[in-house]
């Protein structure tokens, strides 16, 4: 009797081959890196052009498709670029950058600020680096000075000075 439990201790004891390791944890869906309380900026040629402001920042670099998670928020400030001054800001609850396609994902309780004091709402807003363009399929609205603008399938430059909105609801001003 002591030899058969003696038996399935030693063999119960066994060590772990990498297959059996990795499929009881899957390193790609653990984050490579994680941040707390994370303020950094982007330059070109020394000058300041976005600020990103964040209480966390997860990086899945080991995924097919990189990305940075920022589950807790994210606030980005632009600024011109030939005097420094603050040119537009976003900020979200929640917002994920896919690394190689330039694309960033921002969600829920999306406020956008355009230089001009244009705020945009929303609750999903891409925006493509590259091609330095907002868009939205969601429903979203547009507050100026005189009047608020609502509708779906916004589009504008990554600075909101020219934007466009589909499905246009609200009061408009026009000029005779």
């Amino acid at each position: 009797m002591l030899l058969l439990a003696v038996y399935f201790f030693v063999s119960a004891c066994s060590s772990n081959k990498p297959e059996e390791i990795q499929a009881i944890t899957n390193r790609e869906e653990i984050p490579s890196l994680i941040y707390d309380e994370l303020e950094t900026v982007l330059t070109d040629s020394g000058r300041v052009t976005h600020r990103f402001i964040t209480p966390k920042l997860l990086r899945y670099d080991r995924k097919e498709e990189p990305y940075m998670d920022f589950p807790e928020g994210l606030h980005v400030i632009m600024y011109q670029t030939e005097n420094g001054e603050i040119d537009a800001q976003i900020k979200c609850r929640n917002a994920i950058n896919y690394e190689k396609k330039g694309l960033w994902e921002l969600n829920h309780d999306v406020e956008a600020i355009s230089q001009k004091g244009e705020v945009l709402n929303t609750e999903q807003l891409f925006w493509d680096s590259k091609a330095k363009k907002i868009y939205s399929n969601k429903f979203v609205t547009i507050t100026t000075e005189e009047e608020v603008i609502t509708g779906t399938k916004f589009e504008a430059d990554e600075n909101m000075d020219n934007w466009v909105i589909h499905n246009m609801q609200g009061n408009f001003e026009l000029d005779e």
